[in-house]
């Protein structure tokens, strides 16, 4: 892409930005704008602000408010770029999961029909909690609050035990107490608002961010589901079993807000470290900036630097901590927010701190389920819920049944096609020389394919008998050693592909200690965030001007 090759990262981006400055000046590209560039979104939302529930045409216009959606998105993937490394690769992924998450709302789902979440009426000082009130105290008439018996059973969505998600809303008396005061009465399932904005915006806003899907009927399965005493309140089927903080993936429940904000406070403070360690250890590493021939730096020691698989390997493993330790640290970020800052006082329900579990699962799923644990039950599950329900409704239109083997193979293959073609957008935008269909395209259809290789394999050696006649520890080595392998032989179609559209060139931390303490490369400090990150456009129409990242 350049003549030359730059002597540090630094140069690189300034390489980099001053592309991005020609081409804009030339029109070959157009810089995201806000507010033009999430129109988008703003469109869908307005549509699902407005009840559309009794009327048939309002009804089947969500497939015009997706239309509007997809439109922008795909502009935005196709024209436009932005200055920082970032979000140059979040323009491709988040217009291309925005697209797939607006589906799931308007087209797999009605959300207006089919979701409700969990809220909490105000019942003045009587708590409905046993952290601050007496258990009986909490059963204060909530039966004639809301009662799922009475909610309509034409709804496509049901919670994970099994109540149907109706149509219908909970009483006006349930939603005005809901309104005011400070939300600290019982749980009910809420259904669409209908007697004020306020509670319609914040329901429609939740349910357009809520990825997981954490409380509401909708939510993903791995983590644990709310306390005991919550169930009870929402008429669920509790059992006679011990409550339990482990969900089934290994993301742990959070009771209270302090031990909320220990978790995250602690998550924070430890990724901000490994993050400087790792953005010290690649400014010198020019593989990290997307130069792939350059010789390794001297730092290294001669067994990985001399070794073509040792020195892979060590790439590769960098590569995996920073991403994850990346999500990690910037998904503790809502729940210190919403829980710890704002808190029920003033967003109700969605303080609770029980509804932030962890991101990452147990690595464990991995030592019992190779790379169906690995995908499954120990990375994040952010995705999930949109690939699922979109490969669902897919295998139902085509007729097939959906416990077959046929199903579940066209549901993975489906699921992880959609997430290649996310990460391939993301791919596409980024500012370096990148191959989205030959990378991280490639990439994600491979997962599905060494699944079902090893779904396959060990349906036959337990079919044969012999997984039960071999210890269960030398199957968790297999498994360890095959994810490893394979990751060896496959993710750097992603990796690599990340390196060379310049994402490791963003700096994640504003302050280093370690480069300011004269570990980094020259025009490194204790400051990182320079340079100019936001800019105002004016662009040939009204609409194109507006502030540029």
């Amino acid at each position: 892409m350049f003549d030359t090759d730059p002597p540090t990262h630094h140069d690189l981006i300034q390489r980099y930005q001053a592309q991005y400055d020609a081409d804009l000046a030339a029109g070959n590209i157009e810089p995201f704008v806000y507010p033009w560039g999430t129109m988008g979104p703003a469109v869908v939302l307005v549509y699902l602000l407005i009840d559309h529930r009794k009327s048939r045409f309002a009804k089947y216009t969500r497939f015009l408010a997706f239309a509007i959606n997809l439109y922008f998105a795909a502009w935005n993937i196709r024209h436009t770029r932005s200055r920082i490394m970032a979000p140059g690769l979040g323009i491709g992924i988040l217009s291309a999961w925005g697209v797939l998450w607006i589906a799931n709302l308007l087209i797999v789902n009605d959300a207006q029909v089919d979701f409700k979440r969990i809220a909490r009426t105000e019942m003045g000082d009587e708590k409905a909690d046993p952290r601050s009130h007496s258990k009986s105290a909490s059963r204060v008439n909530v039966t004639a609050l809301v009662d799922d018996s009475s909610i309509a059973q034409n709804g496509t969505v049901r919670n994970r035990h099994g109540a149907p998600s109706g149509s219908s809303s909970q009483p006006d008396g349930v939603e005005a107490k809901a309104r005011t005061g400070k939300r600290a009465g019982t749980f009910y399932w809420q259904t669409y608002p209908v007697s004020s904005f306020i509670d319609r915006l914040d329901w429609v806003a939740d349910a357009f961010s809520n990825f997981r899907g954490m409380g509401w009927n909708w939510r993903i399965s791995g983590p644990p589901l709310a306390p005991r005493w919550v169930r009870e309140q929402l008429h669920e089927h509790v059992g006679a079993g011990t409550d339990t903080y482990i969900g089934r993936d290994g993301t742990r429940r959070y009771e209270t807000k302090e031990a909320l904000i220990r978790k995250y406070t602690w998550e924070m403070i430890r990724g901000y470290c490994i993050l400087d360690i790792l953005k010290t250890v690649m400014v010198h590493d020019s593989y990290f900036w997307g130069l792939m021939e350059r010789m390794p730096p001297s730092f290294l020691p001669n067994f990985i630097a001399s070794s073509h698989v040792w020195l892979k390997t060590y790439r590769l493993v960098v590569s995996l901590v920073m991403i994850k330790t990346a999500l990690q640290t910037i998904f503790a970020l809502g729940p210190l927010f919403f829980a710890g800052v704002l808190g029920p006082e003033w967003i109700g329900a969605k303080a609770e701190p029980w509804l932030y579990p962890d991101t990452f699962g147990a690595f464990d799923n991995v030592w019992k389920g190779g790379l169906v644990g690995w995908w499954g039950g120990w990375w994040h599950q952010t995705f999930r819920v949109a690939f699922e329900n979109t490969a669902k409704r897919i295998v139902t239109a085509l007729g097939l049944s959906p416990k077959s083997v046929s199903a579940k193979t066209l549901q993975l293959f489906l699921a992880f096609t959609l997430s290649g073609t996310i990460h391939a957008c993301g791919s596409y935008t980024q500012s370096g020389q990148t191959t989205p269909l030959r990378g991280p395209f490639a990439f994600f259809v491979l997962q599905a394919i060494g699944i079902t290789a090893q779904t396959f394999v060990s349906g036959q050696l337990k079919k044969s008998g012999v997984t039960q006649k071999v210890p269960k520890v030398f199957w968790k080595v297999v498994n360890f050693a095959f994810v490893h392998v394979w990751f060896y032989y496959t993710s750097p179609l992603l990796v690599d592909d990340f390196a060379k559209g310049g994402i490791w060139l963003f700096e994640p931390i504003p302050i280093s200690p370690l480069r300011g303490l004269g570990f980094g490369v020259k025009g490194d400090g204790w400051w990182c965030w320079g340079g100019r990150w936001a800019f105002w456009h004016t662009g040939k129409h009204w609409w194109q001007s507006g502030l540029a990242v």
